[in-house]
């Protein structure tokens, strides 16, 4: 009798960017899948990337690679504040940026504004090293709207720091020049805001949109960009307002840990490719 060879299980996640692109990745385990009161929430080990956070079929973050996103939202403003002192976290309840904010000694307070606390329950349990310094004595968490937490708080931050999901359903308030002139009230005088603005490549009119319309709420606004391996194109837009201090060049060093960011990289990641400069122009 013939013996069969084992087959080894071929089980993969797909991720539906567009209706023409997904990003498929092999997983070996599934260890968590539910559905929270706002979103599905997976956690699968995979092949190429480690284990990997997804909302609603989005990937969130892999192990591999979530740095590169996680010290770009934080640094660029934390290094090109001259006093970063209270800290405002919009979404990003897997604690990546928080863990990205506190290395910086000047920072005060980091308040950390995440709708979904399945979310936050999640990170602690499969991804200690990104929820590592959601416990730190300067770190405070509000499961809450971010909407209704931003106009209750005026004049409150030096930085903040909008990590939302995709603009679909509840995150869609985050986008847009309603919900920045929120921000610009909820910043001191001197405040700063950045928020990820997707890929040029998938989501070109929501790139140029952000861009003009955070340039008619303040008086600095800016694009930079960089690598994202497992977000959709793997090129990702980050958009800048600023109520008074240019951003294009750090004010101080790169904190120690950081795996992506340098001060050469801030000053590069804001120069941008032609078809990317014309799509995030401004009227004069």
């Amino acid at each position: 009798m013939e013996i069969m060879e084992k087959r080894p299980m071929d089980i993969w996640f797909t991720e539906y960017s567009t209706p023409n692109l997904r990003l498929g990745l092999r997983i070996t385990e599934i260890l968590r899948n539910s559905k929270t009161p706002y979103q599905e929430l997976l956690v699968a080990q995979t092949k190429q990337y480690g284990r990997m956070l997804a909302l609603d079929g989005a990937i969130q973050l892999t192990e591999k690679d979530e740095f590169t996103y996680h010290e770009m939202m934080a640094h660029i403003l934390l290094c090109s504040h001259p006093a970063p002192r209270q800290v405002l976290v919009v979404g990003g309840g897997d604690g990546g940026i928080v863990r990205e904010v506190v290395r910086h000694e000047i920072v005060e307070r980091v308040v950390l504004c995440e709708i979904d606390e399945e979310v936050i329950q999640a990170s602690r349990e499969f991804f200690p090293t990104v929820s590592c310094a959601l416990d730190h004595p300067k770190v405070q968490i509000k499961p809450m709207d971010a909407l209704v937490f931003i106009k209750e708080n005026s004049n409150a931050f030096d930085i903040i720091i909008v990590d939302s999901t995709d603009p679909v359903d509840f995150a869609v308030g985050l986008f847009g020049e309603p919900f920045f002139r929120d921000v610009f009230t909820a910043l001191r005088p001197d405040g700063m805001m950045i928020i990820q603005t997707e890929s040029p490549f998938v989501e070109p009119i929501l790139v140029g949109d952000s861009r003009r319309a955070m340039a008619k709420v303040f008086q600095k606004s800016a694009v930079c960009w960089g690598a994202m391996p497992t977000y959709p194109t793997g090129m990702w837009t980050y958009t800048i307002g600023s109520k008074s201090y240019d951003t294009h060049r750090p004010l101080r060093n790169a904190p120690e840990g950081v795996r992506y960011y340098s001060s050469a990289l801030h000053e590069a990641a804001f120069v941008l490719p032609p078809f990317l400069q014309k799509m995030v122009e401004i009227e004069e």
